[in-house]
């Protein structure tokens, strides 16, 4: 593995914030991205990686050497950081060839190779532009041409896309995936944003109070969260406290009895029931299981899609739909039906 964090923990003098018994690992050429609220210790988790903290005990250990106790300047890691740190008295050019000039390299090799990484995030004809003339994705490029241009061991993302707008940021993930891949190069991805880090990342790692909740690919995330906490979330999610009914064919909740695949509860268990919103389909068909009829509390039109909030018993179903037809009838697949351990109240 490319990076490995070994029993890593690391508490902030006088503060119970931390990072606590993390075992992570990032194969060579994945792309790991680490999500979770403010506090939660992924930015902790960086800083260990990069230098700027040293754990209290574990290891961390980079392409098969311990990095545990080397300087930052050691390491050989890219990092591109939110800001950019980008020099503003330096062109473009001048500010991708910085690492390999405090690496010893002559001029002329600095010149060729600090080209060629600006030439491979789509800068070439900019190499002579100063960072202050330059868009925020332009400037985001550089720094990833800078991050890259020594062959680091691995690359840190901090954050990297939380300054630009919306548009900006989905055709700048997609150019770090594009430049990533083309590198094969093991990448740890801090970010809050949960859309950014489904679309990009082979897996994610959730956090939560310094500890690692779940990793796995998005896909498994967001279908088969370990728990209520994982489920809200990630996503928009039905959640209903539930029980499972004598015979094991359903689940009974404040919107009624859903059927629904019950295997590993014993009959009588609390459970969370969660669906997607986006599972959940306006209408019916006959002798369909879970059709449940409501009326509509809340109906928002979001472009592409529409989100309906529908009271039905004495709960509430959010539904994401293309449908702009007025409905008052829905059905709930069984199969999207997904039961959670249940929680004290209040742990979401």
């Amino acid at each position: 593995m490319a990076i490995q964090f070994e029993s890593i923990n690391y508490r902030y003098p006088d503060s119970p914030n931390g990072v606590f018994d993390v075992d992570l690992t990032v194969g060579d050429g994945e792309f790991l991205a680490v999500i979770g609220p403010s506090g939660s210790g992924k930015t902790t988790l960086l800083k260990l990686l990069s230098g700027f903290a040293r754990p209290v005990s574990g290891r961390v250990v980079v392409d098969g050497q311990d990095i545990t106790g080397l300087p930052p300047e050691g390491r050989q890691l890219g990092v591109v950081f939110q800001s950019y740190g980008l020099f503003p008295h330096m062109s473009a050019l001048e500010n991708v060839a910085y690492p390999l000039k405090i690496r010893g390299l002559n001029k002329a090799a600095r010149h060729e190779q600090a080209t060629q990484a600006l030439d491979r995030v789509g800068l070439a004809q900019w190499a002579g532009s100063m960072p202050l003339s330059m868009s925020g994705g332009q400037q985001q490029r550089v720094a990833l041409a800078r991050a890259l241009v020594f062959s680091p061991k691995a690359l840190l993302l901090d954050e990297p896309l939380s300054a630009l707008d919306a548009a900006l940021r989905i055709e700048m993930r997609e150019e770090i995936l594009r430049v990533q891949r083309a590198a094969q190069i093991a990448t740890l991805h801090i970010t809050h944003d949960q859309e950014e880090a489904l679309s990009i990342a082979d897996r994610i790692a959730i956090m939560r109070a310094g500890r690692v909740v779940q990793l796995g690919t998005p896909r498994e995330l967001y279908d088969r969260p370990a728990t209520r906490w994982v489920a809200s979330f990630i996503g928009q999610a039905n959640l209903w406290d539930g029980r499972v009914s004598d015979d094991r064919r359903s689940v009974v909740t404040p919107v009624g009895a859903l059927a629904c695949d019950t295997d590993g509860f014993a009959a009588g268990t609390a459970v969370t029931a969660m669906v997607r919103p986006e599972a959940v389909l306006p209408g019916y068909k006959a002798d369909a299981p879970n059709v449940f009829a409501g009326s509509v509390s809340s109906d928002r039109f979001l472009g592409s899609a529409r989100r309906v909030d529908l009271a039905i018993g004495a709960g509430l179903v959010r539904i994401d739909t293309h449908s702009r037809d007025p409905f008052s009838k829905i059905t709930i697949p069984p199969e999207s039906v997904r039961l959670l351990p249940s929680e004290p109240s209040g742990s979401v």
